[in-house]
């Protein structure tokens, strides 16, 4: 007879498993499912049909849980006075320049359909100005 904790150990190894790659992400369950296919095809079909079945899949819910913390955002602080200084006056003048583009690039686009327009214009005055050969 099998003893209680050796079935409770055994029991409890998909979760485990299931927990240990979770942790690695996504990655780490299609390298699993590549493993299964190779060693044994019903294997890896089954891992298969667990991932999309637990939606593991298709969301972003299995990918590892490292995340940034809130220091590495670019407007925290980073403790020294002179280097956030000179951070905070490199952000102004990038979003400086980032206005003045976009508002050349408005004039660019004004000026362009300007001259299309214009030279819809011409064409049409053309058109209307030659005599047409519909009678003839």
């Amino acid at each position: 007879m099998i003893p209680a904790t050796a079935r409770a150990g055994f029991a409890s190894w998909p979760a485990r498993a299931e927990a240990w790659l979770d942790d690695r992400g996504r990655p780490a369950w299609i390298a699993a499912m590549v493993v299964g296919f190779i060693a044994f095809w019903p294997a890896g079909l089954a891992i298969l049909a667990y991932m999309i079945w637990s939606k593991r899949m298709f969301s972003r819910s299995c990918s590892p849980r490292r995340t940034l913390t809130p220091r590495h955002s670019a407007w925290n602080s980073s403790g020294n006075a002179a280097f956030d200084a000179y951070k905070a006056d490199t952000l102004r003048r990038l979003e400086e320049e980032q206005i003045a583009f976009e508002a050349f690039l408005q004039r660019l686009r004004e000026a362009k359909d300007k001259q299309e327009f214009d030279a819809f214009m011409q064409d049409r005055a053309r058109n209307a100005a030659s005599p047409r050969d519909a009678d003839a």
